[in-house]
């Protein structure tokens, strides 16, 4: 048994890569740019680099890049692969994800699996508790924060809690072949993330309120317009409403998600250097 783990430079598949390794499976890490480190090349939008990567590879955890899925899940066929595991998104619950920048790409790449012999296992995670590294450069500079909705919800999930969901399908199949949205244990708004993160960091961090137009203005050099809006919307309908919770992560790993603020203290770092 061989598992070949795609986006290996990724938060969850860092996390996730180690802990098969602890199980005592093989592992075969993947990346798009590959180090000197064994790791192989998998580039998800070439796909004259999947049968090499998939050779005698019987489990695939794979990055849901829609691009050239339905390619991919032939080529994990042919070199006798017998489940992946779909690193997909909640998003893709939401009313006409087809047409939703934010799922899209998640919803694309889910049906080309499901088109496919090889049986499959949805982990749909809502919003990964690394996002607020976001704020990182304004909390550094000791400015306020810049939120457009800051009463909006989110299910904040720590990544290795999906990292260990994934390990605990790709050790039991019998678990997988189904779809399953993984959450955090509470839901918060960005205000009150913020405040988590202020009493890791010992100090209080300020929250800038603004105009969608304004926040857009100043996400403009690494958030394309149709995305930002996207988000923009997304938030505003979470907007003063809680998210729904699910217990998967307990369910898959038997033990509850790890809180934001467990998170938050083990990321002073990227937020103080």
């Amino acid at each position: 048994m061989t598992i070949l783990v795609t986006g290996s430079r990724g938060a969850v598949a860092r996390a996730l890569i180690p802990t098969l390794r602890e199980r005592g499976l093989p592992v075969r890490a993947a990346s798009s740019a590959p180090e000197a480190d064994g790791t192989v090349h998998c580039d998800l939008t070439d796909p004259g680099t999947f049968a090499a990567a998939l050779d005698g590879v019987t489990s695939i955890f794979l990055y849901a890049e829609a691009s050239h899925a339905d390619a991919f899940a032939d080529e994990a066929v042919k070199a006798g692969g017998r489940h992946v595991v779909l690193l997909s998104s909640s998003s893709v619950l939401a009313d006409d994800p087809a047409g939703n920048p934010l799922a899209a790409s998640h919803l694309e790449a889910e049906n080309a699996l499901l088109r496919s012999p090889i049986p499959a296992t949805l982990l749909r995670p809502g919003a990964f508790a690394g996002n607020a590294t976001a704020w990182s450069w304004a909390v550094k500079s000791g400015e306020p924060v810049s939120l457009p909705y800051p009463g909006a919800h989110s299910d904040a999930i720590h990544e290795s809690d999906v990292a260990a969901c994934a390990a605990a399908v790709l050790a039991d199949p019998s678990l997988g072949g189904r779809p399953y949205t993984l959450t955090g244990p509470e839901s918060l708004t960005f205000a009150e993330q913020l405040a988590i993160l202020g009493r890791a960091l010992g100090r209080e961090i300020g929250v800038k309120p603004v105009t969608r137009e304004e926040w857009k203005a100043e996400v403009s050099a690494y958030v394309r317009g149709p995305y930002a809006d996207a988000l923009l919307d997304w938030w505003q309908s979470c907007d003063g409403v809680p998210a729904p919770l699910t217990t998967a992560v307990e369910e898959l790993t038997g033990r509850p998600a790890q809180t934001f603020a467990a998170w938050a203290g083990a990321n002073v770092a990227a937020f103080t250097h």
